[in-house]
């Protein structure tokens, strides 16, 4: 009997093969130069530097031809149309928002009824009326491109300000429409990043920069950001500073009004491991700034101000996080009062709901557990949830209503509704996703000790009655980094990998935010290597516990995740039969240089900081060690975008090139380079799943035949 690769093995039971042998691919030949930089008397060249200038004639050039070998050779795979056929049926599901209150009385929601590429937000009059189409972003674009980033409506409920964004840009746009009518107002606000609109009175708040040089606008470094105060009816000309530091042009700011109305908080970040706060009387005209904390060694989040008092989330003096209380009067960080303390795990968010009740959420090995507590800090009772998993809360304190919504790696996101008196959780809107049936499945936590001994969770899913022979193909997707954490979720597009008998394992490094302060600050600068060695002892954990063999591993990371499976590529080749680096940061010697790079120098520190942090990049800097030498490298696709300006394609650019030009063995290494697409954020459905059908047909080609 002829044996089919375990991956063809359910859902495309009828392939024969899912691999086939492809003839050697001839690489498009790069423009080069002979830059080289100088740091702290060392030489780097820099062979590559033209393809830094995304709108060369050359560079766009070179990425045609990248394109053709890439659309070639994916086009070639066997069964790829089958493959798209099947994740299209897996997407083809309705997922549903949580509703939210809003100040016209009534309730607003996102909800995609399967494959429209954006969602739709919805109004309904009450929760028992008919929902209407309130705003449908599909219909701000041909293709889907356009993504509605946020919503805020005007304190009197009479207009909505909402925010999008185009091709997968970090830039932002804002828009004004009436709430009865529907009808867009002049109002129309430009090059505006990283933003929402704050109302206030009869306009809004909201952080934008100068308007960036012509055909630069999708790499050049922002600087200048500044908090604006823009006025209905009048054009953004005309729009008053509200708050700028122009000596320091290399920070964030950002708006939030509370109280209603009668506080402006601005925060600064971008250069600092938190963020600095300050605070000014809006209903006092000459009230001035208050400093209520000037560095941005901490992080420091305003989560509502009551009775004249503010209630500030912290890591200050608590790496795992507290809930402090400062008076409005005299809110300096000396004068904090703790309301609610250090815990058992870390304390990730903290919501009002109604006048007088908190939902407080503390994350505890990398999973979420929510609590509802009296405003004066006293715990009322634990919130159940289904399993494991991610919760997110939609509260108001004009109202009692509370709705959360749940998601784990083998339960779509769902919706409940809370009741506070009774602590009772009733199901809103669920999902059901034809032909996936969660019991078929299993996850479990597991714990591996790296390289110095430190235990490092991760979750493994995968179906029951899998076993542990050491050939089963393996997922392992990490991020590591900024303080993020990874918690479970569920992916249609991952049910693929696991009804076809694949193993999906989510593991949580160091650099992350799963154990507080501590744990981020052990993956960052000169603590990076840790990052690395977390992801390859995972590799080697299930390799040692029969799990699978580095045959069949598939390692996979996305941005600061794409620096991740760059780095470990290079150490490791020998672990991994596939790599997918997506929109990495490969160049750590000048990713500072570009958009907002200069932001994550304070996980990463710059080549410019010292000779030690200098040489510390270097060594581990994707591009830069790339071997040379005929070690064999695994299948590699590299995945970029023409539209990120948060990591620049030139970081893709130059490592893939680089692979190709260096002798790393006879598997591929290509390119994926979409067009009219960024870093990740808002990309349509229909795109999402041409790029999951070409990883997927990537990844079954490159292991090996059962």
């Amino acid at each position: 009997m002829k044996h089919v690769p375990l991956l063809c093995g359910v859902a495309l039971a009828a392939f024969t093969s899912c691999s086939h042998k492809m003839q050697k691919i001839e690489y498009p030949v790069a423009p080069t130069s002979e830059t080289v930089d100088t740091y702290f008397g060392v030489e780097v060249p820099d062979p590559y530097r033209p393809l830094e200038n995304d709108t060369a004639a050359e560079t766009l050039a070179w990425v045609e031809q990248e394109r053709k070998i890439t659309n070639d050779y994916l086009a070639s795979l066997p069964n790829r149309d089958k493959i798209k056929n099947r994740l299209t049926q897996l997407a083809n599901y309705p997922k549903h928002g949580m509703p939210s209150k809003k100040k016209d009385g009534r309730y607003y929601f996102y909800e995609n009824d399967g494959l429209k590429n954006q969602s739709v937000l919805y109004r309904t009059d009450s929760l028992d009326s008919t929902p209407v189409v309130f705003l449908d972003p599909n219909a701000l674009s041909e293709d889907g491109t356009v993504a509605l980033t946020g919503t805020s409506m005007s304190p009197d409920g009479k207009y909505m300000a909402y925010t999008i964004s185009r091709s997968g840009s970090d830039w932002t746009e804002i828009y004004v429409m009436d709430v009865e009518t529907g009808q867009l107002l002049d109002d129309h606000i430009e090059w505006a990043k990283f933003t929402g609109a704050d109302w206030a009175d009869d306009g809004f708040y909201y952080s934008a920069y100068p308007r960036p040089e012509a055909g630069k606008e999708f790499s050049n470094a922002n600087e200048g950001h500044t908090v604006y105060y823009h006025k209905l009816g009048t054009p953004q000309s005309a729009d008053q500073i509200a708050y700028a530091e122009p000596e320091n042009p290399l920070y964030f700011f950002s708006s939030d009004v509370e109280g209603d109305g009668q506080y402006l908080f601005i925060t600064g970040s971008g250069q600092g491991l938190g963020n600095s706060l300050k605070v000014k009387d809006r209903r006092k005209p000459s009230s001035q700034w208050v400093t209520i904390e000037p560095s941005q060694n901490y992080e420091i989040g305003v989560v509502g101000v009551k009775n004249g008092k503010f209630y500030i989330l912290t890591n200050y003096g608590a790496p795992c996080y507290r809930l402090m209380v400062a008076e409005a009067s005299n809110p300096s960080i000396e004068n904090w009062q703790e309301l609610i303390p250090e815990g058992d795990g870390v304390l990730t968010s903290v919501s009002f709901t109604g006048s007088d009740k908190m939902i407080v959420t503390r994350q505890k090995d990398a999973s979420d557990h929510p609590s509802l507590y009296n405003i004066d800090g006293t715990k009322i009772r634990d919130i159940e949830l289904p399993t494991l998993g991610s919760v997110g809360f939609s509260t108001s304190e004009d109202n009692d209503d509370v709705f959360y919504s749940f998601t784990s790696f083998l339960y779509p996101a769902a919706i409940f509704s809370y009741d506070t008196a009774t602590g009772e959780s009733k199901e809103y809107k669920t999902t059901d996703i034809k032909g996936f049936n969660p019991e078929d499945y299993v996850t479990e936590q597991v714990f591996f000790p790296s390289v110095d001994g430190t235990q490092i969770p991760m979750f493994l899913t995968y179906k029951k009655g899998l076993k542990r022979d050491g050939k089963n193909p393996v997922f392992l997707y990490g991020y590591g980094g900024f303080n993020i954490s990874l918690t479970p979720g569920f992916s249609a597009y991952r049910l693929f990998w696991l009804e076809n008998g694949g193993i999906y394992a989510q593991v949580n490094m160091r650099g992350g935010g799963e154990y507080g302060e501590e744990w981020h600050l052990a993956g960052t600068k000169m603590n990076k290597q840790n990052v690395f060695d977390d992801f390859i002892s995972a590799a080697e954990y299930l390799i040692k516990e029969k799990w699978t063999t580095p045959d069949e591993i598939v390692c996979v990371g996305g941005s600061n995740g794409g620096l991740l499976i760059g780095a470990v590529v290079n150490q490791r080749p020998d672990l991994f039969a596939v790599a997918i680096p997506q929109v990495g940061v490969m160049d750590m010697l000048r990713y500072h240089l570009f958009t907002i790079g200069w932001n994550w120098a304070s996980d990463y520190g710059t080549s410019a900081d010292s000779k030690e942090m200098f040489e510390y990049l270097y060594d581990y800097s994707p591009v830069h060690n790339i071997k040379n030498d005929g070690t064999p490298y695994p299948a590699i696709m590299v995945t970029t975008a023409d539209h990120d300006d948060r990591v620049v394609p030139a970081h893709s650019f130059k490592y893939a090139t680089t692979l190709q030009a260096s002798d790393t063995g006879d598997k591929p290494k290509i390119i994926r380079i979409d067009s009219k697409a960024g870093h990740g954020g808002g990309k349509p459905v229909a795109k999402v799943i041409e790029e999951q059908t070409d990883i997927y047909s990537f990844i079954l080609n490159n292991l090996p035949e059962k």
